[in-house]
């Protein structure tokens, strides 16, 4: 319960709310002793308006270092909040906008809204010692490549489904396979084999030969005349094959341009993720980098989840709870908090539930009860995010005997403080 109770800010102290927007930041300097120091100030997104900012706290002559408030609104509020941690370490404090608003809702003015009236809110809050500390440099770059790889991810998968779309207009039936016995996986050798005979030959059925010239990776001879035998049952290419083939030509160079993007991306996650103490999570079982990063990237710095509960409800997977005198009661799954936060924790108790024997078992165990795959999932989910929790905290790595035997005593598997081997 400690970890629910917050430090007022002491009155002498000088609190700063800024209210972001695309090009001024609405700013608020108040002490709790003389209350707004001086007029309400909008200083431009700009080295000046950082400049008048030092200005300002020069010329309030309050002792002792500022804090400073700011709301996160998407990628408006990063470059000062960095510009912030520069000058003044340590004294950012970030709000979510639902934060904001509800501080307005306490202060009599929800349906009313203003930067002004944002900025009071922040500066409710704030005393009170309410606030999320800013995240440390690796961890910042971390989040920046997570969000951008999956992005990328988000762009290959809809040009995926027009590239299907192209090719089967191109060579009606070829990527359709629910009758035809085997699938046209796009991200396969095979796959991006038949894109580039499709668009080199308009259409026209290839050879096995040239299928094999063009595969970027392994593809078998077998494999090679199935789909050169498959091309030629099919339908004759429609009248402006040349014009579909160009097109489909283009959308796969920006496949595969994608495809080497998030290779890169992969490659920064990983140099970024060893700077970081998530790279623990990188010793459970089918958790490779990308799932460590993505989930990392949400969760650190470990210190600001007290308990492995409070981790697992900032997911939005935890169910709601109610208690009041003898009245208990659990409500239904929420789905509040970053779904990319949600997705990457099940992302986790996906891969433990395939490669982590205790996971396996126990997953076995819920689809026996008659569970489906997505709800015991979740609740897998619930033992994974206890597990990176402890994990994160100790920095032991993961060991499944440990887990098995701990799960059978009712604990979570990882020891509370290091151990000498931790195999």
């Amino acid at each position: 319960m400690d970890g629910l109770l917050r430090t007022e800010v002491p009155a002498s102290t000088l609190v700063i709310a800024i209210d972001p927007g695309k090009a001024v930041n609405r700013v608020w300097l108040t002490t709790g002793e003389r209350g707004l120091i001086g007029e309400p100030v909008s200083l431009p997104v700009l080295r000046d308006g950082i400049e008048e900012l030092e200005r300002l706290i020069a010329e309030s002559r309050v002792g002792g270092p500022p804090v400073i408030g700011m709301e996160e609104t998407g990628a408006l509020h990063r470059a000062w909040a960095t510009e912030i941690q520069r000058r003044w370490p340590g004294s950012l404090r970030l709000f979510a906008p639902s934060e904001t608003t509800a501080a307005r809702a306490q202060l009599g003015s929800r349906r009313f809204k203003t930067d002004d009236r944002d900025c009071a809110a922040m500066v409710w809050l704030l005393r009170q010692g309410a606030g999320r500390a800013a995240e440390p440099d690796a961890v910042e770059a971390l989040l920046g490549t997570v969000r951008h790889r999956r992005q990328l991810v988000d762009a290959r998968k809809k040009l995926q489904q027009r590239l299907h779309d192209q090719l089967n207009a191109l060579c009606p039936g070829l990527s359709s396979p629910a009758c035809q016995g085997r699938a046209l996986l796009i991200d396969s050798p095979t796959g991006q084999a038949a894109l580039a005979c499709a668009v080199a030959f308009t259409g026209r059925a290839p050879s096995a030969r040239s299928l094999l010239a063009r595969a970027p990776g392994r593809m078998t001879e077998a494999t090679a005349a199935f789909w050169a035998q498959r091309w030629k049952r099919l339908l004759a290419p429609p009248v402006d094959a040349e014009l579909r083939a160009q097109r489909l030509g283009r959308d796969l160079r920006r496949w595969q341009d994608l495809q080497a993007d998030i290779a890169v991306c992969e490659t920064q996650l990983e140099a970024l993720l060893a700077q970081t103490p998530g790279q623990v999570l990188t010793s459970l079982p089918g958790v490779a980098v990308v799932r460590a990063a993505a989930f990392s990237a949400f969760t650190l710095p470990i210190e600001r989840w007290p308990t492995p509960e409070h981790l697992y409800s900032a997911t939005g997977l935890a169910p709601a709870s109610y208690q009041s005198s003898t009245i208990t009661r659990r409500g239904k799954i929420a789905r509040t908090g970053m779904a990319e936060h949600r997705d990457a924790l099940m992302g986790i108790a996906w891969g433990l539930s395939l490669y982590a024997p205790a996971f396996a078992a126990r997953n076995t165990q819920l689809t026996a009860r008659g569970m489906r795959p997505m709800q015991a999932r979740v609740a897998l989910a619930r033992h994974a995010c206890r597990l990176c929790w402890r994990l994160l905290q100790t920095q032991q790595p993961y060991d499944d005997r440990r887990y098995a035997r701990a799960r059978r005593a009712g604990g979570d598997g990882v020891p509370a403080k290091p151990l000498d081997g931790a195999h």
